[in-house]
């Protein structure tokens, strides 16, 4: 079977349609967030924990694939003013840990990288989603040097547990209320 010119300028066109994928921002997430698995994990260690950490990176990229938000590397200096935002949820509140707020002037807002409504997956390579907002504390407080975070932007979940605690709290003031 002879492959002429046609055959030749699909492949072509083809190429150049995924060489536009290969360098999308997508890509180069995934990328990083493949990178970020291999450095925070072992994988000289047994099969079934790089199989895991396999598996977990890609999740992520097909979850970016779907138009859900992927995973991303954010790294950050901790200085002696700290890491310039603030987080909240936790399990104990049966939510996941957010960055609620970017301090202005701070670290996070002068090296930018890290949202209001971000999801604080990790932190230096241990996992805090559906932990203790204590443990991301604990964590956070005490990381030195770098600090590398795994976060994931999901704003629309903030906003809705942000509107759950004002529920919440005006509803116990309206029951302190005489």
């Amino acid at each position: 079977m002879s492959r002429g010119p046609l055959h030749c300028w699909t492949s072509c066109k083809e190429l150049a349609a995924l060489q536009q994928v290969l360098q999308s921002d997508f890509c180069a997430a995934v990328r990083e967030v493949y990178e970020h698995v291999y450095e925070t994990v072992d994988i000289t260690g047994s099969p079934e924990v790089r199989a895991s950490a396999t598996a977990k990176a890609t999740v992520a990229a097909f979850a970016a694939s779907e138009g859900h938000a992927h995973p991303r590397v954010v790294e950050l200096p901790k200085t002696e003013e700290g890491l310039g935002f603030n987080v909240m949820g936790g399990k104990e509140q049966n939510s996941p840990i957010y960055i609620s707020r970017i301090i202005p002037g701070g670290v996070a807002d002068r090296l930018g990288g890290l949202k209001r409504g971000d999801q604080l997956l990790s932190v230096n390579g241990v996992n805090v989603d559906g932990e203790p907002h204590e443990k991301a504390v604990d964590l956070l407080k005490a990381a030195q040097g770098t600090v590398k975070l795994v976060v994931r932007y999901t704003p629309k979940v903030l906003e809705e547990m942000e509107a759950r605690f004002d529920r919440q709290r005006n509803a116990r003031r309206r029951q302190q209320t005489p």
